[in-house]
């Protein structure tokens, strides 16, 4: 009876860090418009599904976005549940967070994870200027992503569509593996996506994803 008391008491310990996690997301009210878990698939939300934020983000500028909100979707937000409808236009702006509570619900985000397709972990090097002027063209011209996305060209100044999120300073937001593996099975993370399923090679995914990765908002002039 002692074992078994001790083997129940354990469990419920196990069980405090996410009760926790979903009592703070909870209270912050964060689910009423993200989706916090994939299994969360009958509910319709207004921003965008949260339950792979850990594989997504960088968590300095998670902490920071949740101080301080800045505009990522400037054309507003499209949900994948209900795919190529636009969200209610009258959603109220993000809220903005102390700088403690920031920092408590960015942590508990980034513990927010999916299994994503295995693939060798990248590593953002930075492309030589040929490599960065060859990404740049097919970027622009032969995918075609700088209709739906904002970036910096070559200069440092921004250019590009409104309708799929910003991308000017992807380098801070976003994790490259994340990237990558985006490029290459977006199904994992969504079922219905606007993203297009490109034909690109593993080598072309890693030099995107380092393209990528060098666009951050102090490189803008």
């Amino acid at each position: 009876m002692k074992t078994f008391l001790i083997a129940i008491l354990i469990g419920f310990l196990f069980l405090i860090p996410s009760l926790s996690r979903a009592g703070v997301l909870e209270e912050k009210n964060c689910n009423s418009c993200h989706r916090l878990s994939a299994g969360e698939t009958e509910k319709i939300f207004a921003g965008p599904d949260l339950h792979y934020a850990g594989n997504k983000f960088q968590p300095e500028w998670l902490k920071k976005f949740l101080e301080k909100p800045e505009i990522i979707r400037p054309a507003g937000f499209i949900t994948d549940s209900a795919y190529m409808k636009e969200a209610p236009a009258n959603i109220p702006p993000h809220p903005s967070f102390s700088e403690e509570d920031a920092g408590t619900l960015a942590q508990d985000l980034m513990s927010l994870k999916v299994s994503p397709q295995k693939k060798e972990p990248v590593i953002p090097e930075s492309l030589s200027k040929g490599l960065r002027v060859k990404t740049k063209y097919e970027f622009e011209r032969t995918f075609g992503c700088i209709s739906c996305h904002q970036s910096l060209n070559l200069a440092g100044k921004i250019r590009g569509g409104i309708s799929g999120p910003s991308l000017v300073n992807a380098g801070n937001r976003l994790q490259a593996d994340w990237i990558a593996n985006w490029l290459s099975t977006p199904e994992t993370y969504l079922q219905k996506s606007r993203m297009p399923r490109y034909k690109m090679d593993s080598a072309t995914q890693i030099r995107f994803t380092r393209f990528l990765m060098s666009l951050k908002k102090e490189n803008m002039k």
